[in-house]
């Protein structure tokens, strides 16, 4: 067996060239994936490409527009900023449910997505928070929603020579806040069978003027519930508005049975956990 090739650029502009120019190239950053892939018989890539040495991936910067993290910064580090879980409560939980705390020493928003597992904890709550992730490659850098990332299990829209560099996710308004919540079989460390990020902006009288959706687990990627979402606007979280978001989750699921949890099962859920972090949300933006 051919031995991989490592390489270690320290600019972005020399790690889209490493991709481009080597058709089995891999980026590697925290690993927790990719390492795990080659164990279960997936194989070694031609070249480890690893970008943690990058200073713009390794970047993580709050200012008046929002917040900007690098690829390559560790999920521990993002949970670990206060003004992060301040601003962001739910894109901080569902950083925080990334493996142990092992794991989280080393995983990345950016691995999570790539990875493209529809139970990712980290993208339903950056989709509901409006995040989207910078691509650079060999035509330029492009933007890409995170909620357009991934094409299907496994499948993202990155092409040959492209990696994300970091991600960008907009300033919560003043009356504005996020939620995420999952179910899981155990205790911890587990996959998700639904995950449910929502997120709300309020007017003056506490009334949603805006919202968003997304759920994970239940489909082959993460689903953005226009529905649900608008059966919250205009309410303030009566429980006719979350019945109805309720509903919406549960009809827009399209899971699948498996030994983790039933079609029928997974759909309720969907259900349950979009009315509870809704109730989250809006309990959090109003004390903004």
């Amino acid at each position: 067996m051919e031995a991989s090739l490592f390489e270690a650029p320290t600019d972005v502009a020399g790690a889209v060239a490493l991709l481009a120019g080597e058709e089995g190239a891999r980026v590697l950053s925290g690993g927790t994936d990719l390492l795990v892939q080659m164990r279960l018989g997936a194989g070694a890539p031609r070249m480890f490409v690893d970008v943690k040495r990058i200073p713009r991936l390794a970047a993580l910067r709050i200012d008046s527009t929002g917040l900007v993290v690098g690829a390559a910064v560790p999920a521990v580090e993002i949970y670990g900023n206060e003004q992060i879980r301040s601003l962001w409560p739910g894109i901080a939980e569902a950083t925080d449910l990334i493996g142990s705390s092992q794991i989280q020493g080393r995983a990345t928003w950016a691995g999570n997505l790539c990875n493209a597992s529809p139970a990712a904890d980290s993208v339903p709550a950056l989709v509901a928070c409006g995040a989207v992730a910078v691509i650079a490659g060999p035509k330029g850098e492009r933007e890409v929603p995170v909620g357009s990332f991934t094409k299907g299990p496994g499948k993202t829209v990155l092409e040959r020579g492209e990696l994300v560099v970091e991600f960008k996710v907009p300033a919560p308004p003043p009356h504005a806040a996020d939620a995420y919540l999952r179910l899981i079989p155990r205790s911890e460390m587990d996959i998700a069978v639904v995950g449910a990020g929502v997120w709300l902006e309020l007017d003056g009288k506490g009334v949603v003027k805006a919202a968003r959706v997304a759920l994970g687990a239940v489909a082959p990627t993460v689903l953005t519930v226009d529905a649900a979402a608008a059966a919250l606007v205009g309410s303030k979280l009566e429980d006719a508005a979350l019945e109805a978001a309720a509903a919406a989750a549960s009809a827009a699921a399209t899971p699948i049975d498996d030994k983790r949890g039933t079609i029928a099962y997974r759909k309720k859920i969907a259900g349950v956990l979009t009315k509870r972090a809704a109730k989250i949300a809006y309990e959090r933006a109003q004390a903004r």
